[in-house]
């Protein structure tokens, strides 16, 4: 058996994602696949922990800890900045440049 990660590349509500590029999925260090903006990608996952990262070049999102069994499915949702402070803020703490978030 094994667990599902399942990501989405959306903006809440009606706001405009600044950052266009793919997003590299990152699970427990090693890439296994890459995102685009408004697509939703599922990633096959042994049960267990695992550390998931995104990145944009220099950018990245915070590292999630998740703990998979079985068929369990495990979704985020992910998204690069939306305002301009935000953006701007990124380059000089790259971690603020995505954000994902647990569904």
């Amino acid at each position: 058996m094994s667990a599902t990660l399942r990501l989405t590349r959306e903006m809440p509500g009606a706001l405009i994602e600044l950052r266009k590029g793919l997003f590299d999925i990152k699970v427990d260090g090693k890439t296994v696949g890459t995102i685009k903006l408004h697509d939703t990608v599922e990633i096959p996952l042994d049960p267990g922990h695992h550390t998931l990262q995104l990145r944009d070049g220099r950018y990245s999102s915070r590292s999630h800890s998740v703990d998979v069994t079985g068929d369990q499915v495990v979704s985020f949702l992910c998204h690069g900045p939306s305002i301009w402070p935000i953006y701007v803020a990124a380059l000089l703490m790259p971690s603020l440049g995505i954000t994902l978030k647990p569904r």
